[in-house]
């Protein structure tokens, strides 16, 4: 036997040196595992956590799809899609640092406490190293804060209110998609162009984190322009029937509806908000107008004609003609028979980042992986040239602004860009007031 052994609970100990009741230091009490989940077989396991129920269904499931491309493309599977235009080089087609990428997926339900649970067991009970997904920014920051807690990492997919890289940021979290504050610096000068500087706007707006600050994010970027702000009415998120929120606004006075809903929610109260005639009114001597800050191809096609003339911002759209965009349209595209959703490319180029920055690193120990994605600078995943901030592991990139289209010429057609905003323009300090309160703090490895 050798002079030291490790025994079957990884602790280290030496036959003569070490008595009955002699206390270990720390060092040699360690788990046998460096940090949490470390895989030591041939696969490493990911968590993609989408909502596959609730109003946000539709998202996820499109979440999903993009999830599982990725993990094919970083198997070596298929044509590779944007790992061939990825700037950084690190990505071979073999897996993650030699071992097969295998995910397990649950769903949240658009619930935290479900989604929190659902992340717990793919990380207790699967080992899952790394957990993705989301489409409500609710369920993106408690999941955020579960990863953090465990020592895993979470590279968020659709979350877009301001608090999830804000006061809710977390140094085991990362978000490539843009948030409400860069939505609403895009859609100022586009609205006061579309509709002046004249304006009183009347405020419907999903009752949780990301309503609230794109609420709040649209107001000061639309009273910086000269509007009012008329009144501003909170619904909840599980609510179907919006009538009795719509029925208010005809006689407030307002000229403009501003819809802070996203997914089935958005899809509900534009199309009530239509039939109740609002878009054939006018008021104070101009005709009426809707807008929706963040929406997508799928809401677009859920609301079918009611969302032509519609402005509102996104994340990214298949139509751009960058390459990355389209080695991902068509990688996409082949496998399931119609073009992605922003949720689909932020998920897909999510799973390459984390991918990278382990190859990077070196290691799949996530202090390591915080290492490698805090100030890198890459380009060629669909976006432009993006930063990952150091401070607060937020995406900084150019944003697009939209326009239904008045005559789509098909299904997948809905949505007109108006606008590639320069990053510059939604660009902001740290310290901003609407990010303030939040304690990045360090990275757990969970060891």
């Amino acid at each position: 036997m050798s002079k030291f052994e490790i025994n079957r609970r990884g602790l280290i100990k030496s036959g003569a040196a070490i008595g009955a009741g002699l206390a270990l230091p720390t060092i040699f009490t360690r788990n046998a595992y460096a940090y949490v989940n470390e895989p030591k077989g041939a696969t490493v396991t990911l968590g993609f956590n989408v909502p596959q129920s609730g109003p946000y269904a539709d998202e996820g499931a499109d979440e999903l799809r993009a999830f599982q491309l990725a993990v094919e493309h970083l198997n070596g599977e298929g044509d590779g899609g944007m790992i061939g235009t990825f700037s950084s080089k690190m990505l071979k087609g073999n897996g993650i640092l030699g071992k097969k990428v295998a995910y397990v997926s649950g769903d949240t339900q658009t619930k935290s406490d479900a989604a929190r649970a659902s992340a717990k067991s793919m990380i207790e009970k699967d080992g899952a190293i790394m957990i993705s997904g989301g489409s409500s920014s609710g369920v993106a920051v408690a999941v955020q804060g579960l990863c953090q807690e465990a020592g895993v990492i979470f590279m968020a997919g659709l979350t877009h209110s301001n608090d999830t890289t804000g006061k809710d940021k977390k140094a085991n979290g990362f978000r490539h998609f843009f948030n409400a504050y860069m939505s609403a610096a895009a859609l100022g000068p586009v609205l006061k162009s579309l509709y002046g500087t004249d304006r009183s706007a009347y405020h419907l707006t999903a009752d949780y984190t990301w309503g609230w600050t794109q609420e709040a994010s649209m107001i000061a970027a639309t009273e910086a322009l000269g509007w009012k702000t008329v009144n501003k009415v909170l619904t909840p998120l599980a609510a179907t029937d919006f009538s009795s929120y719509i029925a208010p606004v005809l006689n407030s006075g307002a000229d403009v509806l501003v819809l802070n809903h996203y997914g089935g929610n958005m899809v509900n109260s534009l199309t009530q908000a239509v039939q109740f005639g609002l878009r054939d009114k006018q008021v104070n001597g101009k005709n009426f107008e809707i807008v929706v800050p963040l929406y997508s191809e799928l809401m677009a096609k859920g609301a079918g004609k009611n969302i032509a003339g519609i402005v509102g911002s996104q994340n990214w759209d298949w139509k751009l003609e960058d390459e990355g965009t389209k080695s991902f349209v068509k990688s996409f595209g082949e496998k399931y028979g119609f073009p992605p959703s922003q949720a689909a490319q932020t998920c897909y180029a999510q799973t390459l980042l984390y991918a990278d920055a382990v190859e990077r690193a070196g290691t799949f120990d996530p202090c390591g992986v915080v290492e490698a994605l805090e100030g890198f600078e890459f380009d060629g995943l669909g976006n432009g040239k993006t930063l990952y901030r150091k401070e607060d592991h937020q995406c900084f990139k150019d944003v697009l602004v939209v326009r239904g289209a008045e005559n789509p010429q098909d299904e997948f057609h809905l949505v007109d860009i108006v606008e590639v905003t320069p990053v510059a323009q939604v660009t902001y300090e740290p310290e901003n007031e609407m990010f303030a309160g939040g304690n990045l703090g360090k990275c757990n490895s969970g060891a």
